[in-house]
């Protein structure tokens, strides 16, 4: 299974980024009910081959552009063969106590690393510390959940006929109009009412524009209970003004959760932490049983070191800003959002038809692969650099390529009118 992974990455590029099957393709290809015997691994490893693999989106593909990064390396890799190995749960110190502690400290390492406040760090006297949840939809949730229970206590006490359902009916969660949709979800996990705060031209939440909405909220007898600030925002990588939201929230007795899944690890990089500015009035939460996921820190962190993962995400953002101004460079397209790291939103100039008539002949060529988003009801196209081993000369094909596409499109269109 090593040298089947490692051959895997190692020639990804030779496999086509997008797959060509229909949903439902896999069901037909497997037994209905699992087998009463067992099987060879020799067996299931080439029908990983033969099913598998015809299916999966090679994300790790250096022609792979759509989304966002996800973490994948060598060193992760290999901690989370031991971690499967060792196989613990870490749900209490007794549990498994190198769990347990080698996370406290491997938060801090990274809190560190991204120079968080020092009341985020566990340090010797445990005041402070981090936890690593599954997955940022889980994290906003948690915070969610913790911040309700918070906001019953505080309303129970301040008035004891007060009832449970009274006091949930009446509690508001905020988000930018940006946010990830899973922030709408979480809320309805809670059973709560969340509310977008409109964004500025940046696309950004202003400590203004959340004022004017929790007055509005207060007057009507709604109580505002909590806030989720994003740091790179999904559709096109924006920043909420934390410097200006945070002293709000902690005037409202709001839980400021901060949402930094994408851009959160490129405050490794000095020149990017000014964007983490007012972050010390946020929150953090808790976990219970889990994996011993800190062994893929302890490993990346060791392997790479500082200024390694640093000149990583400086080449992400370097071939971005490569891309953008590719994008500059022909007059029929334009840049739609900051390019702040690494991600480009673009599109061509004219009607949200041509646009999606450009990603869909892209994306069934299965050269490279793209998704959209949506900005102010214009449909963009977005370019983020996510593989480990992408280069220039990916940029330069991958421009090329859409560039060939539009063409093509724009000659045709041209025809029928």
């Amino acid at each position: 299974m090593v040298d089947y992974v490692a051959d895997y990455l190692e020639k990804i590029e030779t496999r086509q980024v997008y797959p060509v099957v229909e949903p439902g393709y896999l069901r037909p290809l497997i037994p209905d009910s699992a087998p009463e015997e067992p099987e060879r691994f020799e067996d299931i490893l080439k029908d990983v081959e033969k099913i598998i693999m015809p299916g999966v989106t090679h994300w790790h593909s250096p022609y792979f552009f759509a989304y966002f990064p996800t973490a994948n390396s060598f060193p992760a890799l290999l901690a989370d063969m031991l971690s499967g190995g060792i196989g613990c749960i870490g749900f209490s110190w007794a549990s498994s106590p190198a769990c347990t502690e080698l996370e406290t400290v491997m938060l801090d390492w990274l809190g560190k690393m991204i120079n968080l406040p020092p009341q985020f760090l566990a340090g010797k006297d445990g005041e402070g510390g981090g936890v690593i949840q599954g997955t940022a939809s889980e994290a906003t949730l948690v915070a969610m959940l913790a911040a309700r229970t918070k906001a019953i206590h505080r309303a129970q006490s301040e008035n004891r006929k007060l009832t449970q359902g009274d006091i949930i009916g009446r509690l508001v969660a905020y988000t930018s109009d940006q946010a990830h949709f899973s922030v709408e979800k979480d809320g309805l996990i809670a059973g709560v009412k969340v509310k977008h705060v409109p964004t500025d031209e940046k696309f950004a939440v202003r400590g203004s524009a959340l004022r004017k909405v929790l007055d509005e909220d207060k007057a009507a007898g709604l109580i505002p209970f909590f806030f989720c600030a994003t740091l790179g925002t999904t559709t096109c990588c924006s920043f909420d003004k934390l410097q200006e939201l945070g002293p709000i929230c902690s005037k409202e007795n709001m839980w400021l959760h901060v949402d930094a899944a994408y851009a959160g690890s490129s405050f490794v990089c000095p020149e990017f932490r000014y964007l983490l500015s007012g972050v010390e009035d946020s929150h953090w939460q808790v976990p219970l049983g889990r994996r011993f996921r800190s062994l893929k820190m302890w490993f990346v962190f060791r392997m790479y070191g500082v200024k390694g993962l640093q000149e990583y995400i400086r080449k992400h953002v370097r071939l971005a800003h490569e891309f953008e101004d590719l994008v500059l460079q022909d007059d029929r397209f334009e840049i739609c959002a900051d390019v702040v790291l690494g991600l480009v939103c673009f599109r061509l100039k004219g009607t949200n038809e041509l646009n999606e008539a450009l990603l869909k002949s892209i994306n069934n060529a299965k050269k490279i692969h793209l998704v959209p988003c949506q900005l102010r009801e214009k449909f963009l196209l977005r370019f983020a650099v996510c593989a480990r081993t992408v280069e220039s000369a990916h940029i330069q094909f991958a421009w090329e390529h859409i560039t060939k596409l539009a063409d093509e499109l724009l000659k045709a269109q041209e025809l029928q009118q």
